[in-house]
């Protein structure tokens, strides 16, 4: 394992510890938005697995490099673990270093972002459009034709090979 990874590894494993430290209320947008997929709690926690109930309903994150779909390269599409509604292309995948799937742009109509103020940092959060699910955060250090990386927590998504 190189220094890069060790030092990302670190930094999300506290990350992780201080999100499960400092979560609680849900996000605003939860509590503003409507959603067209809705289940009480326990139901999510019957529907996903303890780690995807982490990451969608409560905000968490994988380790980084953790996830398969990582190397998933296939031509497909990548969906919300929660609700199944088709997310991003594989055509808009690529490699961004950082051991999360990331994605230059979403699909039409797939997901929205809200402003992500926790941990100390100004982040742009995305969740899916249809079960307000967390999937991860945008960043403005893309690849062109936009600029943007979608970085998001595998766990959160599933794959459906074209």
């Amino acid at each position: 394992m190189n220094r890069r990874k060790t030092l990302l590894l670190g930094g999300a494993a506290i990350a992780v510890l201080l999100a499960r430290t400092l979560r609680g209320a849900k996000p605003a947008y939860a509590q503003t938005e409507t959603f067209e997929v809705t289940h009480t709690d326990a139901q999510w926690r019957q529907l996903l697995t303890p780690a995807q109930y982490n990451i969608l309903r409560q905000q968490g994150t994988e380790p980084p490099f953790s996830s398969p779909l990582l190397n998933e390269h296939r031509k497909g599409t990548f969906d919300c673990a929660g609700c199944a509604l088709p997310l991003f292309s594989s055509a808009t995948k690529f490699d961004s270093g950082t051991g999360w799937p990331s994605f230059w742009q979403p699909l039409p109509n797939a997901v929205r972002t809200s402003d992500d103020t926790s941990l100390g940092m100004d982040r742009t959060e995305v969740h899916c459009r249809r079960c307000g699910g967390h999937l991860g955060h945008v960043f403005p250090d893309g690849p062109p034709p936009t600029g943007l990386r979608y970085c998001m927590d595998g766990l959160a998504l599933t794959f459906t090979p074209a």
